[in-house]
């Protein structure tokens, strides 16, 4: 897989127009942007192309436009904030291969750059219709003389601007995706052991894939969030009125005998937080929090947390390891009440003397919406799903087209 110290090195930068396929995909509150780590991910490539003198054209797609123009989704503040942080001025097109865009693109100077409207304002760029998504990639490709993928957080999409367009123009990986690569790879290939994965968020169902694989690789699998109550369930727990999959019971119930087999621990709360109403997340008024013991769950008790001993037994299992990978918080992090899990976790990675990777998603936002350092983790990856892809072992279609 070339890079774009490649291009650079072969004459394929300086003068030319580099089309950089970002992931800009931010949370915004109206037009205020609440988390920027995509954007600010982004500037590393973006500044090292300008500077050797590409005429540089980024684009990104943005929520889940229905195929056409969105004001809600639109990129415009992402546009304001990415020349905040490049220190430049940064063009906005306002449509992705129109009149707009073509102008802008002809209007940029070596060293320049310029942001499309979002990519999934156009019907073609998340086609399952190969010929709709060529034609999509067709156009993007008349504006560009190169293609640089960037956007780690949308390799395992099968869409135009990921999959499509690097097959029209000579192509690199931008160091964003180089360094999740080699990230991953710690991983997955030769991983320094004790190696432990801490696994959250609210359905199981979004984590079998990566758990029915991590059991070839991990020596520890820490469970919390929603998912844990199916876990618990088949632990035969009654778990309240919490999250349940119970179609995933005996898929987990398989996984737990697998792992005995395997001597891969599986470590799940021994205490949950709770209340009998979930909470208000804009509010976050005060609550009435709960801490009861897994097997003393209540009827009208939803668990929202893993509990104070949970925490601690959660700790002590990540202090002596040497690979950690965490993807998914503990519980509902945003409200006050039930960030502690998540809190502790964060505060285990950074105490272990572990290589740690956050693997993205809301685990990335918990991070930050935290107050922690994100220098203190090894790596914060910014695409979720991406990496829950790969540690799968599947293929993500937007590194193979950037495969030699």
């Amino acid at each position: 897989m070339k890079t774009i110290d490649d291009l650079i090195g072969e004459g394929q930068v300086a003068g030319k127009r580099v089309f950089v396929r970002a992931d800009l995909n931010v949370p915004l509150d109206g037009e205020t942007i609440t988390d920027d780590g995509r954007i600010r991910a982004a500037v590393p490539t973006v500044t090292k192309l300008a500077e050797a003198g590409a005429r540089v054209i980024v684009a990104s797609h943005l929520g889940r436009p229905k195929g056409a123009p969105d004001p809600q989704f639109s990129l415009a503040p992402v546009a304001k904030r990415l020349g905040e942080l490049l220190g430049r001025d940064v063009a906005f097109a306002a449509d992705t291969v129109g009149d707009s865009a073509a102008a802008t693109v002809d209007g940029l100077a070596d060293g320049q750059v310029a942001l499309l409207e979002n990519l999934r304002f156009n019907a073609g760029e998340t086609s399952k219709d190969d010929a709709e998504r060529g034609a999509f990639a067709d156009q993007l490709a008349a504006l560009a003389d190169t293609y640089v993928g960037d956007g780690f957080g949308a390799v395992h999409r099968k869409h135009a601007s990921v999959y499509d367009l690097p097959a029209r123009l000579p192509h690199a990986a931008g160091g964003l995706i180089a360094t999740e690569v080699g990230v991953l790879r710690k991983l997955t290939e030769e991983v320094a052991r004790p190696y432990a994965v801490v696994l959250g968020g609210s359905k199981v169902s979004d984590k079998l894939g990566v758990i029915d694989h991590l059991l070839e690789k991990a020596d520890r699998i820490l469970v919390g969030g929603g998912m844990v109550f199916t876990f618990l369930k088949a632990q035969g727990h009654e778990v309240g009125s919490s999250l349940l999959q119970e179609d995933q019971i005996p898929a987990v119930q398989d996984y737990l005998e697998r792992a005995k087999a395997k001597g891969v621990e599986f470590v799940l709360p021994v205490d949950v937080v709770g209340s009998t109403a979930f909470p208000d997340l804009k509010a976050k008024a005060p609550t009435s929090p709960a801490t009861v013991p897994v097997d003393g769950i209540p009827a009208d008790l939803i668990g929202l947390d893993i509990g104070p001993e949970s925490r601690k037994l959660f700790a002590a299992k990540l202090a002596d390891t040497a690979t950690v990978f965490w993807n998914g918080p503990m519980g509902v992090f945003e409200h006050p009440d039930y960030a502690e899990g998540t809190r502790a976790v964060a505060q285990a990675l950074i105490d272990s003397p572990a290589f740690t990777v956050v693997g993205g998603g809301d685990s990335a936002a918990a991070v930050r919406i935290l107050g922690f350092d994100e220098k203190a983790f090894g790596h914060i990856s910014t695409g979720g799903g991406a990496s829950l892809e790969y540690l799968e072992g599947k293929t993500l279609p937007g590194l193979a087209a950037l495969e030699d």
